[in-house]
């Protein structure tokens, strides 16, 4: 009884640490913060919180009319700086000029959001080669050449590198299989590049973001088209919060919404077996053919 005690008693101090918020709004006042996938979404959202907090900002996503709206509210919000640049984060070259504008239009970079994805996915595996490697190229490879370029400036600011990845990066997720690999692999490689700043003596965060699902369209029609039953979405805006506020404090993982994401995630690791039945269980029984459309 008294050992369940002490497990009872560090388990409410684990989750009130969760909760605890020690975050100070003026460590992100004048800072200069790189977001890509920054059009719409939690990239967006991570613009103007940036912003409403006095950083300078330069976004970037492919569209750039929209990009040029998104930099007005920023200036609005309350910018010190705001600027943008249109790229396709699927050319390496890409990455290169991103890293590139943010020395000559920023000075630097105290921040680095890397943010962007390719939402091409929500299908059976049918062996289609060509958008494994679309699919890596954009999630996966462009993070690993943004991170690299920017390891300079950031070790010159002790910067941080803030990656969102996804509940699928942690937990296999049917019908997304190429997502959820591109997601696991950006785990295997930032948790071993944290280690290696640490080894080379340099002061720059790592903090690998898992979120759960987000109401933003392309979730909502996965979730339409694969679950049964209505899933607890959480908005674009207070992910953004959570992730710069993560990424400010330099925590090792943000799990968000922590209730949906960190405990399934530990069922995983314990109970792998059940995990699975119960992602079939809440499937529509006519799931496996609509992902073969």
């Amino acid at each position: 009884m008294a050992k369940l005690k002490i497990v009872l008693i560090l388990l409410a101090v684990y989750i009130a640490y969760q909760y605890y918020d020690s975050f100070d709004p003026e460590e992100v006042r004048g800072k200069s913060v790189v977001i890509t996938g920054a059009s719409t979404g939690i990239g967006e959202q991570l613009a103007y919180h940036y912003s409403q907090l006095g950083a300078k900002v330069l976004i970037t996503a492919r569209r750039e009319h929209v990009l040029q709206k998104v930099v007005a509210k920023c200036k609005e919000l309350g910018a010190q700086d705001a600027h943008y640049i249109p790229l396709d984060m699927g050319k390496l070259e890409d990455t290169k000029r991103l890293i590139d504008a943010a020395k000559t239009k920023l000075g630097g970079i105290d921040h680095l959001i890397l943010n962007h994805i390719t939402n091409n996915y929500m299908a059976l595996w049918k062996g289609d080669m060509e958008k494994l490697q679309r699919v890596m190229d954009i999630n996966f490879r462009a993070y690993v050449s943004l991170a690299t370029y920017a390891t300079p400036m950031l070790n010159e600011s002790n910067g941080r590198i803030a990656v969102v990845s996804s509940f699928a990066g942690k937990v296999a997720t049917p019908f997304a299989a190429l997502y959820s690999a591109s997601k696991f692999a950006l785990d295997g490689f930032f948790s071993a590049l944290r280690q290696e700043f640490v080894m080379q003596n340099m002061d720059i965060s790592v903090t690998l973001c898992i979120i759960g699902s987000i109401d933003t369209p392309n979730a909502l029609e996965y979730s339409k088209t694969v679950y049964s039953g209505d899933l607890f979405y959480t908005t674009s805006a207070d992910t953004a919060s959570r992730i710069m506020k993560g990424a400010t404090l330099r925590e090792r993982e943000v799990y968000f919404p922590w209730t949906m994401t960190r405990p399934t995630v530990m069922v995983r690791d314990l109970l792998p077996s059940v995990l699975e039945w119960m992602i079939k269980s809440s499937m529509k029984e006519d799931a496996v053919e609509k992902g073969r459309q």
